[in-house]
């Protein structure tokens, strides 16, 4: 047996086992659908080789950082660039060694499963990664980087990905979209327009962001009626390049529905820096009401991803900036903080909001229930933190009763690290797999209906929702 159990994650009970498997089996090669994502549309559009071993699996994920640095490893020592422009470790052999060093820290954790996924499924690498076998991992891996077969278009292709949405923020140029549009290559990549930079008042630099929202758009974004034209304007010119959802990801899960004076007030106060915290959070919420109203106009999805303390450590958010894997989840409402926008939109059937959640308490008390009830809202499935074996069997323990799986959209990868994408994917289709072989074996799911279910919630679902 290499790095990889054949049957993992499947229940240990033998007939649900062979289930589960039959189950999985019957969804294991359907396309990829990644509806959300933060992989970097330049690779795409380049498709140049991925540089080294170290900059493929370790530089960019924050998932694999995080771990090192809880352990008291620095940044700088693993090459993660400083805000300053300082120094930070060049050599990508040093790196992974002490990556591969400290490997064991990954054992249980979803990280271990995808990175071992990616060494045997896509490198062939069969023996543990250790000290020891540090140098055997590196040169193999950067052996195979080398290869036409290992550029980003060609694993696109192997990865079986019949979609992918990287997510920008509304004052891109969408510069590498449009390479790839102008390419002879025929690979499905979309953006996501993502306005935090020129929604939330506390973004640095929000004033700046909104006069250059203005300077591209010929809006007037200094009145909040031009502000409004000048999102419609980019949201338009996203969809251009296939986008079709956008993206919040707001501290809280508030909105609110304001008069149009008391919003143009509270616009003026954003923009001269002076909102309170509460007022700052009113006009984000504010916002995902107006975007909500938007997306009934021209159709993208609207997604909230609520509830993370974003860029937690100071000092990292100083010396390393931003998603450097100190957001921390954070408790959040939903049913109080939701209800502005559900009572103006809510009941809209050609609307299409997906919640995501940081707060599992969340999923039966608050989440499935709204799902459940209200045509307007999907539950996205278990995100960040949580899309694990555990994360994803929780989710559906937690909802499936109240919002059945028809108010979900399947699953999606979320991740900068490309090569793990088909690794999550598969961790997915291993959970609900072995899930719905329980319902089976329990009683509570028809044989055949855990079939139809299983392609849904692989495939369907997340191309249904997202409108693709």
């Amino acid at each position: 047996m290499g790095l990889l159990d054949p049957d993992r994650l499947f229940p240990v009970e033998a007939k649900t086992r062979a289930l589960a498997r039959s189950l999985y089996e019957s969804v294991r090669d359907l396309p990829i659908i990644s509806p959300h994502g933060h992989t970097d549309p330049r690779w795409f559009a380049e498709n140049e080789r991925f540089p080294d071993p170290a900059q493929l699996f370790v530089v960019p994920d924050h998932y694999v950082f995080r771990m090192l640095a809880s352990q008291g490893m620095d940044l700088a020592d693993l090459g993660v660039p400083r805000v300053d422009g300082g120094p930070v470790e060049t050599d990508p052999r040093a790196i992974w060694r002490r990556f591969a060093q400290n490997m064991h820290l990954f054992r249980g954790t979803p990280s271990a499963m995808w990175l071992d996924y990616c060494f045997e499924v896509l490198f062939g690498l069969d023996v543990p990664l250790t000290a020891e076998t540090a140098d055997l991992y590196y040169d193999t891996i950067d052996a195979a980087l080398a290869k036409p077969a290992f550029r980003p278009r060609a694993l696109f292709e192997q990865f079986r990905i019949e979609v992918i949405a990287t997510t920008e923020p509304a004052l891109d140029d969408l510069r590498w979209h449009a390479a790839i549009r102008d390419s002879d290559w025929n690979g499905r990549v979309i953006t996501a327009y993502r306005p935090d930079s020129v929604v939330d008042p506390e973004f640095e630099g929000f004033a700046e962001n909104i006069r250059t929202l203005g300077e591209m758009t010929g809006c007037d974004t200094q009145s909040f009626a031009g502000y409004l034209d000048a999102h419609r304007q980019r949201r338009a010119y996203f969809k251009s390049f296939g986008a079709t959802s956008s993206d919040h990801g707001h501290a809280t899960a508030r909105t609110e529905n304001l008069d149009r004076s008391a919003a143009e007030a509270l616009f003026a106060k954003a923009l001269a820096g002076t909102c309170s915290a509460d007022e700052a959070d009113m006009f984000r919420g504010h916002m995902l009401t107006e975007m909500a109203r938007m997306s009934l106009d021209d159709g993208l999805v609207l997604q909230i991803h609520p509830g993370s303390w974003r860029n937690h450590s100071a000092p990292i958010m100083a010396r390393h900036g931003r998603d450097k894997g100190f957001d921390i989840p954070r408790q959040t409402d939903y049913v109080a903080a939701l209800r502005p926008l559900l009572d103006a939109v809510g009941m809209e059937r050609d609307l299409t909001i997906i919640l995501f959640t940081l707060d599992e308490t969340s999923f039966s008390r608050e989440l499935a229930p709204l799902a459940g009830a209200y045509p307007a809202l999907r539950l996205g499935p278990p995100w960040w933190f949580y899309d694990s074996y555990e994360g994803i069997k929780r989710f559906r323990e937690a909802t499936t009763e109240t919002c059945g799986f028809y108010n979900t959209v399947g699953f999606n990868d979320d991740t900068r690290a490309f090569c793990s994408i088909p690794a999550r994917h598969d961790v997915a289709r291993r959970s609900d797999c072995a899930y719905l072989a329980t319902l089976v074996a329990t009683g509570r799911l028809r044989e055949g209906e855990a079939f139809e279910v299983a392609h849904d919630l692989t495939y369907r679902l997340a191309k249904q929702a997202y409108r693709l």
